[in-house]
């Protein structure tokens, strides 16, 4: 007897998913007139927030919505909104793809599309569309500095004992932190150790390291006694030089310091001649002390 036949009509071929391919930027904030102080608030910043402002198409598509950048959000979020419709957006977050300017985008619009109050879902891989130069109003931030992660609460918030013991969790992780005058995207904070200055200089990596290295050739890459150039590192396409200072002096003590160096740094910026003998080798010392950053 013979073994019944199997349908012989080919199975209908399922459809194939479409592969996002990543693609890694190194310089995700480059054009937007405030490059250094988005990756100042990404990689230095423990608790900041600053409006941002949607371009007048999306205004008219999804009306006059409130949107907050915050460093991080709960649970490193990549979005929130709430209730009023008001949207909060994370620069700090676990998953993200090569291009951060585009997750951030993609995370802003997902929360416009996302029911007011409700749990915004974002792809870990955004794949090609606007990003954050497309869909803002660009311009200097206007960054508040926060001591506690509350800005992220409504006013009855607190009150849940789940959400109050994950804010006293996050609140222990915030070191000290100020926004210096001295110079755009300078900040000073305070570790149990020691203190740091941490700059995010807006200029092309090159001549901001032949800056540096003509300022270390002569003996004037320091803040002053008792101050230590730790060192310095890249991140997203500029140079963040690193001092260690004592730990005592408050911020405002640093202004001066920082801003005499920032003269100095203007100036060496400016001098476009030829690194002398001294410079050169100064150089060859600031690339053997580049930091890890994370």
């Amino acid at each position: 007897m013979s073994k019944r036949r199997k349908n012989s009509r080919p199975a209908e071929a399922a459809p194939k998913r479409q592969k996002l391919r990543d693609v890694f930027v190194p310089r995700p904030f480059e054009g937007l007139a405030d490059e250094a102080e988005w990756i100042a608030l990404r990689e230095l910043v423990p608790a900041a927030s600053a409006p941002l402002q949607l371009t007048p198409e999306l205004v008219k598509q999804y009306g006059e919505r409130s949107v907050t950048l915050a460093t991080v959000l709960p649970m490193a979020w990549p979005a929130m909104t709430k209730p009023d419709g008001r949207v909060f957006v994370g620069l700090q977050r676990h998953v993200q793809s090569g291009d951060i300017s585009r997750d951030l985008a993609v995370a802003i619009l997902s929360a416009l599309e996302t029911e007011p109050g409700g749990t915004v879902a974002v792809p870990a891989l955004p794949g090609q569309g606007p990003r954050l130069q497309d869909i803002l109003v660009d311009g200097a931030l206007d960054v508040t500095m926060h001591d506690t992660f509350e800005f992220w609460l409504d006013a009855d918030a607190a009150d849940d004992p789940n959400v109050k013991a994950s804010l006293e969790r996050a609140n222990a992780s915030i070191y000290p932190t100020v926004r210096l005058a001295a110079a755009k995207a300078a900040y000073w904070c305070r570790v149990p150790e020691k203190g740091h200055v941490r700059w995010v200089l807006p200029d092309d990596e090159d001549a901001a390291l032949n800056a540096l290295a003509r300022l270390a050739g002569v003996g004037e890459l320091l803040l002053g006694d008792g101050t230590k150039f730790a060192g310095m590192f890249r991140a997203h396409g500029r140079l963040v030089p690193v001092w260690d200072i004592p730990r005592e002096p408050e911020a405002a003590e640093w202004e001066a310091p920082v801003a005499d160096f920032a003269k100095r740094y203007a100036d060496a910026l400016a001098d476009d001649s030829q690194l002398d003998s001294a410079a050169r080798r100064a150089k060859q010392g600031l690339l053997g002390r580049q930091l890890t950053l994370r």
